[in-house]
């Protein structure tokens, strides 16, 4: 199942933020992430807080059903609007994830996004983005989805190989999304993402070159690299702890990922971020750049977090336990924690040094900037950029960036 919340303090009842939270607001970007957490099945690496039907069957009723959650989820939206007041912000970006959001009807995605615009406002060219599993679309569903004011679509390809899509336990055929870009271009999407994962089980660096080569003839304006994660608990895990299928190791993840770069890179995408590349800056995922640069976003749904002027909090997990609260004039806040800004500070460190543009070095204590001089040192950040004040990471940077991380931020 799901990892657990972390812990925190209490979240007030009518969500309310301290006052340092708006400090300043009018300077930072505001964006939306809704949260459906219904599956079709679930994939055997996934530690997401997902549910399928009879993971729901008789823990919440009927408010746990996907049939009015998006009922529910407006009221969160509502919500946001009294708990941020008279913000005059409008909405950038609105990124729709889960789960599978294209399990709920189109009009359910629709009718969420009317809430946040109906409330809030988007702004002039606000990227709005929803996530779909390549056999819970169709051209129809696309073109709903398009007229009602969507403009970018990310597709969960993972791989182009059926034996690889098995061990993830992945339902769609391969082709299918390939076949999903060009339904979404028609449809008018401007913006259409592939997500990959690399290292699976008994794939195969020439499984590997299928998907990308795959995922590139498709057209897509943006390709995600992610490297498998076995996370402890998930399905995935528990057949490699019986020996049923091999782990991959670290190595076979270097290896692949330089493939990714190479193959990418050929092809006329840049990487923006470790595991990004976009065809164009256009094409760059605005949304995910919010979280990366640290600005605000309100994560509505079960589980979701939410990050506003140094705050940060959490939802309650279960979807009958949070349309409860909202059932209840409540918020379904679970916990939250008020950053300090050596806290803030950190996270700028973590997060920025992973996007092309790099961290600026005035972020570094002396300690972090005596080690980033021996990064560059080691070739692990470009000389060029480190001149001008500013660490960014080499291909070989990005390859140990988890370790570049843990020196520059001491």
């Amino acid at each position: 199942m799901p990892s657990a919340l972390p812990d925190g303090e209490p979240v007030p009842d009518d969500g309310a933020l301290p006052p340092r939270a708006l400090a300043g607001a009018g300077d930072r970007p505001l964006g939306f992430y809704l949260h459906v957490p219904y599956c079709a099945t679930r994939c055997g690496y996934c530690d997401f807080n997902t549910y399928t039907a009879s993971e729901l069957r008789g823990t919440g009723g009927v408010l746990a059903s996907r049939d009015n959650y998006a009922d529910t989820l407006v009221e969160e939206v509502r919500l946001a609007r009294k708990v941020l007041g008279d913000d005059p912000r409008q909405v950038r970006t609105v990124f729709v994830g889960g789960g599978t959001p294209t399990l709920l009807p189109a009009a359910d995605l629709v009718r969420m996004l009317g809430a946040v615009r109906d409330e809030f406002g988007l702004a002039d060219g606000a990227e709005i983005t929803t996530e779909a599993n390549p056999e819970s679309v169709d051209p129809a569903y696309l073109a709903e989805l398009r007229a009602g004011g969507f403009n970018r679509v990310s597709f969960g390809m993972q791989s182009a190989r059926q034996h690889v899509l098995r061990v993830l336990d992945r339902t769609h055929t391969p082709g299918r999304p390939e076949a999903c870009v060009a339904e979404a271009r028609d449809a008018g999407f401007e913006h259409v993402n592939l997500d990959l994962i690399y290292g699976t089980p008994g794939e195969s660096d020439d499984d590997w070159r299928a998907s990308l080569d795959a995922a590139i003839g498709a057209g897509p304006d943006h390709v995600s690299a992610y490297a498998l994660i076995v996370e402890e608990g998930t399905g995935l895990a528990r057949r490699i702890r019986r020996g049923e299928v091999p782990m991959t190791d670290d190595d076979v993840h270097a290896d692949r990922y330089l493939i990714a770069d190479e193959v990418l890179t050929a092809a006329g995408f840049d990487w923006y971020e470790v595991s990004n590349w976009a065809a164009s800056g256009g094409g760059r995922c605005l949304h995910n750049e919010l979280y990366w640069r640290g600005a605000d976003w309100w994560g509505a749904g079960p589980g979701a977090h939410s990050h506003v002027g140094g705050v940060r909090w959490w939802n309650v997990k279960h979807p009958g336990a949070y349309a409860a609260a909202l059932a209840d004039g409540r918020s379904p806040g679970a916990g939250r924690e008020v950053l300090p800004e050596e806290d803030r500070r950190v996270e700028r460190v973590l997060l920025e040094l992973r996007l092309r543009e790099g961290c600026p070095l005035d972020l570094l204590r002396p300690t972090g900037l005596a080690a980033s001089r021996r990064a560059l040192e080691d070739g692990l950040l470009e000389p060029g950029p480190y001149e001008a004040g500013r660490a960014v990471l080499t291909l070989r940077g990005r390859l140990l960036a988890d370790a570049v991380v843990r020196d520059l931020v001491d």
